[in-house]
Order: structure tokens, then C-alpha cells, then sequence
């Protein structure tokens, strides 16, 4: 995969996952108003939850202390489980504000506005699972057809993006785990844009990207996975 500085899953230090999972939490603590004990230094002082009511900092103008790495443009996924199951999850696929503000702003939108779920309640929080996934640059691959598309694919490493017209749709690369075969998890991706998933038009163009995933589990030890090349 071609690196983009401006969206390099490579560029984030080994405390990362701690500093993107610990804003994605806070900003939900906060929303929930859950008091928060113990919260590690590292994450009280890089950075305050930013939700939905309050403005971003603007870029470059850094608070003292905080990583530069915080301030540059990030995109990212946050994803709810609670006991393996889906809770929500949004994301960016796209660099375009501070990866501390991509992640806080997701993980509001994850507990509070996917449509697919009712709003996270503060009883459900302590047994919800946060995941943290900063996305790599997308890139085109150029595919005429399904089979094509499959063969340029690498499953476990590649998240997708379908277009076809006004519509539009995702999978990261952690949803190989669930769809292992290639042609199932492209169909269930045409569902999920809206379209038909036995059918491939030639107007559909396809883009994959490879993510750094951090997980939380519900207070247990943090996992990072890398859906990258090696």
C-alpha cells in the first residue's frame, strides 16, 4: 500500500492506542456523565474529550505537552461491541480534522447517532468494548469486475470502499473475520451501499485502505492490531 503522510497509519508512536482509546472513552464518560477514577496521565493531559457541543482546537495551535501526532489530520473508526455483539460504529474515511477530534466526534456518533442502534445508555457502558481503528490512505484499485476486484483484494488486510453512483459503502478489514470469503463479503458490502449483491455494473469503482486497530475490552488489557502490510 503506497503511503500518504497526511494519512499514515505508520506515523502513530507505541502509546498510541492508549491516548485514542482513552479520548474515545472520555468523550462517551462525559456524555454519559460517568465519573471517571484512576484515568492514566497520558490521557487526562494529551487531550479533553471533544463532543458534540464543543469546538475544535484549531490545528497547530497545539496545547503544551500534547504529541504533535494528536494535531495532524487523522482519519479513524470507532466501534462499539458489547458482548461481541455490534453497538455502533462510525468513522471517517478521509483526513480532513485533528485525529484527536476525528476519534472523539466518532466515538459520540457511535454511542449517540448511529441509526441502526438506540442511543448507548450509562447501564450498558461498563460491559461495552471500544475500538479504535486509524485508517491509512485509500487507494483506487482498478477492477473491471468482481473477479478482479477479488484478486487484487488481500483479506485480513484490506478494508473496502464500494461506489457505484450516489451510493457508497465501507468494510473494514476486521469484517474479514466475519465474512472470510471474498465473494460473500463483497455482496454483503453491495447490501450494505443499497445495492444489488448479485450484480457488479461497470460504473463501480473500488478503493481499499489498511487500518491500525486499538481495543479496549471493557477494562481489560488493550489489543493493537495491525491490518497493514508487513
Amino acid at each position: 500500500m503506497t503511503k500518504n503522510d497526511d494519512q499514515a497509519v505508520d506515523a502513530l508512536p507505541g502509546d498510541a492506542g492508549a491516548v485514542l482509546v482513552g479520548i474515545a472513552r472520555r468523550t462517551l464518560e462525559e456524555e454519559l456523565g460517568i465519573e471517571r477514577t484512576g484515568s492514566p496521565a497520558s490521557t487526562r493531559d494529551h487531550e479533553p474529550a471533544v463532543t458534540s457541543d464543543v469546538e475544535a482546537t484549531t490545528v497547530g495551535s497545539g496545547r503544551p505537552g500534547r504529541p504533535a501526532w494528536l494535531d495532524r489530520d487523522g482519519a479513524s473508526f470507532v466501534t462499539l461491541t458489547i458482548g461481541g455483539a455490534l453497538r455502533g460504529c462510525i468513522g471517517s474515511l478521509t483526513a480532513y480534522r485533528p485525529l484527536r477530534e476525528d476519534v472523539a466526534r466518532n466515538a459520540h456518533n457511535a454511542a449517540f447517532e448511529d441509526p441502526r442502534f438506540p442511543p448507548l445508555g450509562a447501564d450498558e457502558y461498563p460491559g461495552t468494548a471500544v475500538e479504535v481503528s486509524v485508517l491509512g490512505a485509500p487507494e483506487p484499485v482498478p477492477a473491471r469486475t468482481e473477479d478482479e476486484l477479488i484478486a487484487a483484494l488481500r483479506p485480513g488486510t484490506d478494508g473496502v470502499i464500494l461506489r457505484e453512483g450516489h451510493h457508497r459503502a465501507t468494510f473494514l478489514p476486521q469484517v474479514w473475520e466475519q465474512l472470510p470469503d471474498p465473494h460473500e463479503f463483497l455482496q454483503a458490502l453491495r447490501h450494505k451501499a443499497g445495492l444489488r449483491a448479485d450484480r457488479w455494473a461497470g460504473s463501480t469503482t473500488a478503493e481499499r485502505y489498511t487500518v491500525t486497530a486499538y481495543t479496549d475490552l471493557a477494562g481489560e488489557d488493550m489489543l493493537a492490531h495491525d491490518h497493514k502490510d508487513s
